[in-house]
């Protein structure tokens, strides 16, 4: 006999985090890249950058000038920034000053870090995002393009510890510090994350919008951890103590779209990678996301692609080749 939604959703052995389910599907990592310590005036000019780019502020203040920001942006001592879009941006001690290129400088730097003007009155430290060509682009479309999270801010108490510990491997190299700089850097994205999705009454509805949703959250657990099952309306109104027609209009509120919807969307970026990255035949796939036939599954597919299963799988595969 199936287990009740209410318990699945209480079960520690079944629970599932969809925000890192999202995380791992898009197969995003974070790398810090490198640095700068400045004094004086000083002004750098960084191209648009082709990965999410993100920077920290370690010590010291600047200002930012983002491409296309109607104002310059002031940065203190632990505000945090992330820039999901190619956009050229400087980094400065006052607006006024004439930039350099900032990767001439980098250059000519150590590892990465340079330094610029007199004295070490300020420390900038950036990496970026790696994702899946195919399948990161579900993550980099809900990323907002710009994220400036003040150290001010409550979701910013994390940050020191983790700049602090990044700026401690860098500075010591002990064994196993390129590892250890990978996790932190990994730890520093989720928390800017994070701290964005706190803010979700304010974002727009969507993906990202849902995944921050507490209300939502026992519902989305239940679709991760089976996306296979033909979940009722009722089951997963009732998870989230609501009533039918309140779960369903609050879901549509909050995601833009329907919980049933949802549901679809999912499975089909599963098949994605199913047929991009193995070799089941199509009616094992189809049966793996609760497909009761491939007729219903090549349907499905074709009407959120384009394709039939078979003619993406031919058009992925070549496209790795």
């Amino acid at each position: 006999m199936l287990e009740s939604p209410l318990y699945l959703r209480d079960s520690t052995a079944m629970r599932t985090d969809p925000f890192s389910e999202i995380l791992k599907f898009a197969d995003a990592e974070s790398l810090v890249t490198g640095g700068f310590t400045a004094g004086g005036d000083w002004a750098l000019h960084f191209p648009p950058p082709d990965k999410i780019k993100f920077f920290a502020i370690v010590k010291g203040s600047c200002w930012v000038i983002l491409e296309g920001h109607p104002a310059p942006i002031h940065f203190s001592t632990g505000d945090v920034g992330l820039l999901n879009a190619k956009r050229a941006f400087i980094v400065a001690s006052s607006p006024e000053i004439q930039p350099v290129d900032a990767m001439s400088v980098f250059k000519a730097g150590e590892r990465n870090y340079a330094a610029l003007g007199e004295g070490k009155e300020f420390e900038y430290m950036g990496g970026h995002v790696l994702l899946d060509p195919n399948r990161g682009q579900m993550l980099a479309q809900v990323l907002p393009q710009w994220i400036h999270i003040p150290a001010a801010s409550p979701q910013a108490a994390s940050f020191r510890w983790l700049l602090d510990r990044l700026i401690a491997e860098r500075e010591t190299a002990l064994p196993g510090t390129q590892l250890a700089s990978a996790q932190l850097s990994q730890l520093l994205f989720i928390q800017i994350l994070r701290a964005h999705l706190q803010t979700s009454s304010s974002l727009p509805a969507g993906l990202l919008r849902a995944l921050g949703d507490a209300r939502l959250a026992p519902a989305l657990q239940l679709i991760h951890a089976n996306p296979a099952r033909n979940w009722r309306l009722e089951e997963l109104a009732k998870s989230c103590a609501m009533s039918r027609t309140t779960f369903a209009q609050y879901f549509r509120n909050v995601s833009g779209i329907t919980p049933g919807a949802y549901l679809t969307q999912w499975r089909m970026r599963l098949a994605e990678k199913a047929l991009r990255e193995q070799t089941d035949h199509i009616a094992m796939v189809a049966q793996s996301l609760g497909y009761t036939s491939e007729s219903a599954f090549s349907n499905a597919f074709k009407r959120k692609t384009g394709l039939s299963p078979k003619a993406w799988r031919s058009a992925a595969r070549s496209t790795i080749g």
